[in-house]
C-alpha cells in the first residue's frame, strides 16, 4: 500500500512542480516577452510596415547580411527568443536558415552581451569561472567565443541555406524567394 501511495503522491508533486515552473514563466518570462513584442511591433508601426520590408529586402540580397549582420543584431537588440521573430520579415526559402543562425546567435554572443540570452548565462560563467580561477581575464575569452560564433553562427545559416534547397529538390517544392506583403 505505501508503494501506492508514494507513486500518487510523486504522480501528484509532478504537476505541483509543473504549477510551479508555469507560475515563474507566468511572473517572469512570458512578461518580457509581451513586452518585447509590444516594443516591436510598436517600433514596426512606427517606421512603418513598407520600411521594415524594405530592410527585409535588402538583407534577404545577401548571405552575410542574411545570416551575420541581421540576425546579430536582432539578438542584441531583441535578445532570445525575440530574435527569431525577425524571421517573418524573410521570405519563405530564407526562414529555417535564418532561424538556424538567429539561434546560434542568441548563445555565442552571451560572453560580452549577457542580456541576449540571460536563461543561459550559466553556460557562460561555468566557463568564465575556470579562467577565473586561474587568475585570467575572462574577456579574451568572451571576444574569441563572440568571434568564433560570428563565423560558426553565418556558416550555420548558410549551410541551411544549402540543406533546404535540397530538401526543396527532394520533395518537389518550390519556396519563395521574394517577400510578399
Amino acid at each position: 500500500m505505501n508503494i501506492l501511495v508514494k507513486l500518487a503522491s510523486g504522480f501528484m508533486n509532478l504537476f505541483t512542480l509543473g504549477g510551479e515552473q508555469f507560475v515563474s514563466w507566468v511572473t517572469g518570462i512570458i512578461p518580457t516577452v509581451l513586452m518585447l513584442l509590444l516594443l516591436m511591433n510598436a517600433i514596426i508601426a512606427l517606421a512603418g510596415n513598407e520600411s521594415v520590408n524594405k530592410l527585409a529586402k535588402v538583407c534577404t540580397k545577401n548571405p552575410v547580411l542574411r545570416y551575420l549582420v541581421l540576425p546579430f543584431v536582432s539578438a542584441f537588440m531583441l535578445g532570445n527568443p525575440m530574435a527569431l521573430s525577425m524571421g517573418k520579415f524573410m521570405p519563405e526559402f530564407y526562414k529555417p536558415a535564418y532561424y538556424a543562425s538567429a539561434t546560434y546567435h542568441c548563445h555565442t554572443n552571451n560572453g560580452i552581451f549577457p542580456h541576449i540570452n540571460a536563461s543561459e548565462l550559466f553556460v557562460w560563467l561555468g566557463i568564465a569561472n575556470g579562467i577565473s580561477a586561474l587568475n585570467l581575464d575572462t574577456t579574451p575569452l568572451a571576444v574569441r567565443y563572440l568571434l568564433v560564433g560570428l563565423v560558426a553562427n553565418f556558416i550555420s545559416g548558410w549551410v541551411t541555406e544549402f540543406t533546404t534547397r535540397y530538401v526543396e529538390k527532394q520533395q518537389g517544392v518550390k519556396l519563395s524567394r521574394t517577400l510578399k506583403a
